[in-house]
């Protein structure tokens, strides 16, 4: 696959600090690797990976699939909602990865790995890293419901209603501090963090793209934390983490987007160790009918939450 665009720049930087902050799987070292194999052009020449680029400058970059045969299928417990011959829907347990990312020696013990096992046929995949039947991704320690495409007729159809924004994705999230506004809708542009690749901003982000969140209060714990039904109208990595920080509501236990203090507080209090976010609901139409998939939260959310949701 090749990707060919123009560069956004207010000042002259490395190519490989640019791209590995513009894509999301890509490191530095990644990036440089690519390099080296001759799979990036500017303004049309191939270059080092120590050459600086400028504004408005063309990047055309070969992205390679890594092999699939090096994923191998292992026995994992997988929570599911719902399977038939097309589609798997699955509730993801926190603290495991989606899928293998490829600078990384992440072959082992993700998501990706179990559905292999489970499903025992060839599984559809889309982008430049293998990802069998992997339609939309949720963070290692983001819970909840995830979709699954067992072939690529059901792989085209979940990735074009994305797309489409023909699915209504619901998330359950506890957040620091009493939010006093029942119902509110944040909108901003998001996306990599120019200063560390690892994160996602609303100011001044690399490629920026417009994000949209809404909330309503469902409950508040201990005249502390306040219990959040969240809905996503776009699909970005970290969204809800990053929007709900932007405004000084960030999510109970997230490691990256707020304070250790703060962490360390409710980890001994809750004996949560990850953010408390779970992707809770979604609705789309499936075989020509309106669906509604729910995954129950898991226990160390429910320990927070009195309420039943």
């Amino acid at each position: 696959m090749i990707y060919s665009f123009c560069t956004l720049l207010e000042k002259k930087q490395r190519v490989d600090i640019y791209l590995s902050a513009l894509f999301k799987d890509f490191s530095r070292a990644y990036v440089q690797k690519m390099i080296d194999k001759w799979q990036l052009k500017v303004n049309w020449k191939v270059l080092n990976k120590n050459k600086k680029i400028d504004n408005k400058d063309e990047l055309e970059l070969e992205i390679k699939t890594e092999k699939l045969e090096e994923i191998l299928p292992e026995k994992m417990p997988l929570d599911i909602i719902y399977e038939d011959e097309n589609i798997l829907i699955l509730n993801k347990e926190a603290w495991i990865n989606v899928h293998p990312v490829p600078w990384e020696n992440w072959k082992t013990n993700t998501l990706v790995n179990g559905i292999l096992y489970h499903c025992k046929e060839k599984l559809p995949q889309i982008n430049w890293v293998e990802r069998p039947g992997i339609v939309h991704r949720l963070d290692k320690d983001t819970s909840g419901i995830i979709l699954i495409a067992k072939n690529d007729k059901m792989m085209a159809y979940l990735s074009g209603i994305i797309k489409e924004r023909k699915i209504d994705k619901y998330y359950i999230a506890i957040v620091n501090w009493i939010v006093k506004q029942n119902n509110f809708k944040i909108e901003s542009y998001i996306w990599r963090d120019p200063n560390d690749r690892q994160k996602m901003t609303t100011k001044n982000p690399v490629n920026p793209k417009i994000a949209v969140t809404y909330a309503e209060v469902l409950d508040y714990v201990d005249n502390k934390y306040s219990v959040l039904k969240v809905k996503i109208e776009t699909w970005r990595t970290h969204q809800i983490r990053v929007h709900l920080a932007s405004i000084w509501f960030p999510i109970l236990g997230d490691k990256v987007y707020w304070n250790s203090k703060i962490n360390r507080e409710v980890a001994t209090k809750y004996q949560l160790k990850r953010q408390a976010l779970h992707a809770w609901k979604l609705n789309f139409e499936l075989y020509w009918k309106q669906k509604e998939f729910i995954a129950e939260l898991k226990d160390d959310m429910k320990k927070i939450i009195k309420k039943e949701i």
